[in-house]
């Protein structure tokens, strides 16, 4: 079996870097990747209350046999949610579908505006009462990073983005890396739009690897936690064998040189 790498979070704790997001999946399909994924060698899953399959994840993950600890789950507060005591009710909703004792990261889904200070505090108190191992955020560009920092006692230990080689921020990357946050990116292959890139398709023939694979392993070079998303099975072996090459640091810099400022997803600027 592959090795797969992990990073140690600020905190201390231990976090895998390639993982299996479950967007858009629902029922048996989110239920079955989830088991497929552990199968493989997987160890890293990550939900939200807006996937509306937290349940399901629950379910498999105990269908895996794998003891609780050896599987690090990520869940995250709806957006209709955010405020201290919505919250923390929030949290108690995810935990039961979950079915679960504690959390391994809990995030901050999206930076609403007039609320982030409240949810933040919120975070805060759920990882000092230890329902939750980590806290975190997600869609935090710079600004809302630094507003956070005015108020935050506890600096989160990991900030989910989109970040692909089309949608490089190395000032992003920067920053985080000062402060021991953990980057980690959301849809990394574009959901398949950028991957018939000819730049993309030379380094493919290079390293006799696939698209997919190819801009996974940038993530790893980058020391960047990636989590694709898949349901189909040889899918899913696919974006884990990304983690049996290396690629060259001159080719991990020819990379970051196709930044173009794509996006599939909400550009979170608009809620500043």
């Amino acid at each position: 079996m592959i090795n797969q790498p992990y990073t140690t979070l600020s905190n201390g704790i231990q976090m895998p870097l390639l993982g299996l997001g479950v967007y858009d999946m629902y029922n048996k399909e989110a239920e079955q990747a989830v088991v497929d994924a552990l199968e493989i060698g997987y160890r890293l899953i990550d939900t939200a209350a807006l996937y509306q399959n937290e349940k399901e994840i629950g379910k498999a993950v105990k269908a895996s046999g794998l003891p609780r600890n050896e599987i690090f789950v990520t869940t995250k507060v709806g957006n209709g949610d955010q405020g201290y005591d919505s919250t923390l009710k929030a949290f108690d909703v995810s935990l039961r579908k979950l079915d679960m004792d504690y959390v391994d990261l809990y995030l901050v889904h999206w930076p609403i505006k007039g609320k982030r200070k409240d949810t933040w505090k919120a975070l805060e108190k759920l990882y000092a009462d230890k329902t939750v191992r980590a806290i975190g955020v997600a869609n935090y560009l710079i600004p809302f990073l630094d507003e956070l920092s005015m108020y935050a006692a506890t600096v989160p230990v990991l900030n989910q983005v989109e970040l692909t080689p089309w949608l490089f921020q190395p000032e992003l990357v920067g920053y985080c890396k000062q402060r021991n946050i953990q980057l980690q990116s959301y849809s990394p292959i574009t959901r398949g739009k950028k991957l018939g890139d000819p730049r993309l398709l030379k380094l493919c023939e290079k390293y006799n690897k696939t698209p997919a694979q190819i801009v996974l392993r940038w993530n790893i070079e980058h020391n960047i936690s990636t989590i694709p998303k898949s349901s189909r099975k040889e899918r899913l072996q696919e974006n884990f064998d990304s983690l049996s090459f290396e690629l060259s640091e001159e080719d991990v810099a020819f990379m970051d040189g196709f930044n173009e400022n794509f996006r599939i997803c909400d550009d979170p600027m608009e809620m500043l």
